[in-house]
Order: C-alpha cells, then structure tokens, then sequence
C-alpha cells in the first residue's frame, strides 16, 4: 500500500478546489519535511541583512521581540529622525515589553507614527467600534498606546485601518518616508501564509508579479477559511461564529517597502501542538511566491523571531 495522506487521497475530497490555486502542496510539504536545521539554513533569496532569531520560550520570545521595537525607536529618536510603523495585533505580547523598555529608557514617543495593518469589516468596509474588545484598535489602544502615558504617540499620528483612513494610508506613510522617515513592518505570519489580511487566493487577479505587489490595500478582503479558523483559535476561543469572514487590510505595496521588518512567529499550542509550524518552514524555503506572500519577507532587511518549537520535525504525534 501507498502512502496516505493529503496529497493521495484530495481528488474527490471536501478539500478539492479548497486550497488556493496557485499552491504547490507538494513544494509545501517539502518545505515541512525538512530537519529543524535545514529549516534554519540560509537560502539565496534571503536579503543579505535577513537574520532569524529562534527563542526556546513564549517569555523569551515576547521580550526580544519588544525589544527589537523599543531599540528602533529608541534609535529614531536620538537620531531625531521620524520612523513610522506598521503594527499587527498578533503576535501581540511583545507590546507589553515594548512599553517596559520605552518606559525605563525614558523615551517619548512624539516622533512615531503608528498604522494598523488591518482592521475586522462587513462586506462594505465598515469596522467595529473602538470600544469593541474585538476589535484591533481597542487592543492596540489597551495594549500599547494607553499604557505609555505621557511618552505615547500623539493621537494624530495613531492610524487604524477603517475605511476612509486606509484607503489614504499609501500617501500618508510615503509623504513620510520623502521627508527621511524610516518604514518599520512589523508582522506575523498567517496559517495561509497571509502578511496582514492579504490573502494567498488574491494572487488570482492579477496578471504579473509587479501589478500585486502595486497595491497598497484592500476593502472588506474576503478572508480564506484557514484565516478564519487560525483567528477563532488564536483571538476567539474556538468560538468561529464570532469572527467576520471580511477584513480591511495592507498589502504589498505597503508591507514589501520596509526600510527594516521586525517578524514574529509564536503560535505554540502547548502538549506538542502548534498551528503556525508550517507557516514559518514555507516562509523560509518556498521562495517568492504570489500566492504565498510571507515567502517574500525573508526577501527584505529584518529579523524574524519565533518559538524554536514550531521547527518540529513536523512529524505525526498524536494528541
């Protein structure tokens, strides 16, 4: 007998036509297959100056992470230089510690410009209110700009991504950069391998590499039910109902111009369990791909940290 397994037993299945189109599952799981230290290794369309920074633990990880943050900033300002980032709500521990070293450096935040990358929509666009605990902006408000007090960033240059205000990002932030601002992406990387909320079967409408990575955002994206699952595991406690099937979002014409991109990869479930396992082994090895957009972040200057858990072997074990 064969083996069995996804690759053999798909025609015909729930799952045919399910994934995106333009997927090679059998790159995908060659990717998966491979040891922990092939994972780590350098390949050739890594930038020069992309390192990866594995952590043996969750507090490790949320601290090196909030402080790669905290020393840009840092940086930026005894450089008296502007710096804009782009900033996920997930990963989302890192800003704890962000706020710490910030506040033990003594360091104000008036030369920061803060954008959301994406926001939960309806299918016109429309965002959740500020004060919904669903919502990003109220975890980019409670989690990190409230708790710097007086060394926040202004709330003039705090931007969420509704509608109206997403649609002016692109000019905003490279009206910034032509003044001498540095653009920091700070991202995580999806289960479809999504940066932001742009998805992997968006690749499907257009014709060349260079038209995709043109566009700066997207209204009410119709999200891939992966996403929509990894986001009822990770933000709403198993409850799907909760999460909306649409979301406002960046894309790569924002998120590929990175002077510098700070990435984070923790989604360790516990008991051997993860879900981002193979998420981060094609992030590494797959090589620039439309239709798996965080392949192109190693592509950029940066660093990516993450839980040395989710290099696995990724190999059965039943929990």
């Amino acid at each position: 007998m064969g083996e069995i397994n996804l690759l053999t037993t798909i025609k015909g299945s729930m799952l045919e036509g399910f994934f995106p189109e333009g997927w090679d599952l059998e790159k995908i799981d060659r990717c998966c297959g491979l040891k922990p230290e092939k994972i780590k290794g350098r390949e050739s369309f890594w930038h020069s100056d992309f390192r990866i920074a594995p952590t043996k633990s969750i507090e490790d990880f949320d601290t090196l992470l909030g402080h790669e943050i905290a020393y840009v900033i840092k940086m930026a300002k005894q450089e008296d230089k502007q710096v804009v980032f782009i900033l996920p709500v997930g990963p989302m521990g890192m800003y704890r510690w962000t706020v710490y070293f910030l506040t033990q450096w003594n360091v104000d935040c008036s030369h920061v410009h803060g954008f959301n990358m994406d926001e939960w929509s309806d299918g016109e666009g429309n965002t959740l209110a500020p004060s919904n605990r669903g919502s990003f902006q109220y975890a980019m408000e409670h989690a990190f700009y409230g708790p710097l007090g007086k060394l926040t960033v202004p709330e003039r240059q705090r931007h969420f991504a509704t509608k109206q205000a997403l649609s002016n990002y692109g000019d905003e932030i490279f009206e910034l950069k032509s003044r001498g601002a540095r653009l920091i992406v700070v991202y995580g990387i999806g289960r479809a391998f999504h940066i932001a909320f742009w998805e992997p079967h968006f690749a499907g409408e257009y014709s060349t590499e260079a038209e995709w990575k043109r566009q700066t955002h997207r209204i009410a994206a119709r999200l891939h039910p992966l996403t929509i699952e990894q986001n009822a595991i990770t933000s709403f406690k198993s409850r799907t109902t909760l999460v909306s099937a649409r979301a406002n979002t960046i894309g790569p014409g924002l998120f590929l111009q990175a002077d510098y991109a700070i990435g984070g990869a923790d989604g360790v479930l516990g008991r051997g369990m993860t879900w981002q396992g193979m998420s981060l082994a094609v992030t590494l090895k797959y090589g620039p791909d439309i239709w798996v957009p965080s392949s192109f972040m190693p592509g950029q200057r940066g660093v990516l940290f993450f839980m040395e858990d989710l290099l696995g072997p990724l190999e059965p074990e039943l929990n």
